[in-house]
């Protein structure tokens, strides 16, 4: 652990703390702080001016980054009949439902990313509340996951698409790529994420939407970005 700690605090030295960056030289410096031996996740951290116990003030939806993440996600579909089809035939890797919930329940089986449900089994799947919540797999149709259009729902899986939604501290955690992607790249993954945020700005926010955004890679320092480009 000490030759990480060291390796981060030469990092940190290279982030200005008193600082904000736009997206191009946060990028850069991101870079020149990921020294890990593995292709780190680049990470954006954006705490709201929102209160998300009012419901109200929820912010949450679903983009499908311009470049992906990076990382292919495993997706369960809980469907039967014709949607279960569909589902196998979409590259869903794996389809079930009974079998699948049984399966969670009784050998903790969390070998998935998402969970794509068609409106019909959401009666099955609200039995899995209690682990589904906490982990943040439950089903939603507000990101897309709850739906008949089970093709559409995991093709979209597979191309990139991410989540964003408040945690308990208001703020949002969203993996935008890898370190190796290219800048422009992810520059572009980064402005389609915060359009979205912004967008999704809940008419009874006040004040100012946009606290503070913290670029991290996975071993990286934060480094903090001007709020007023976005």
């Amino acid at each position: 652990m000490a030759k990480q700690g060291k390796r981060y605090v030469e990092a940190a030295k290279l982030v200005d703390r008193s600082k904000q960056y736009d997206v191009a030289e946060t990028i850069a410096i991101m870079k020149q702080t990921a020294k890990a031996k593995f292709d780190e996740t680049v990470e954006l951290h954006i705490k709201l001016g929102v209160d998300g116990r009012h419901a109200d003030q929820q912010v949450r939806g679903a983009i499908v980054l311009p470049h992906g993440t990076g990382k292919s996600k495993k997706v369960l579909v809980v469907a039967k009949g014709e949607k279960a089809e569909e589902a196998r035939t979409a590259g869903a890797d794996f389809v079930g439902a009974e079998d699948m919930i049984e399966k969670i329940q009784k050998e903790n089986w969390f070998d998935f990313d998402v969970i794509v449900a068609t409106p019909d089994m959401m009666g099955l799947i609200g039995r899995l509340g209690r682990v589904l919540g906490p982990k943040g797999l439950m089903p939603n149709p507000k990101s897309g996951t709850v739906t008949f259009d089970i093709e559409k729902a995991v093709n979209e899986i597979k191309a990139g698409k991410v989540e964003y939604r408040l945690d308990k501290t208001n703020i949002i955690h969203v993996s935008i790529g890898k370190v190796s992607f290219e800048d422009a790249k992810l520059a572009e993954n980064l402005n389609a994420l915060m359009e979205a945020v912004v967008k999704a700005r809940p008419a009874a926010a006040k004040g100012t939407y946009l606290k503070s955004i913290t670029m991290t890679s996975t071993m990286g320092p934060g480094i903090k970005m001007s709020t007023t480009q976005f």
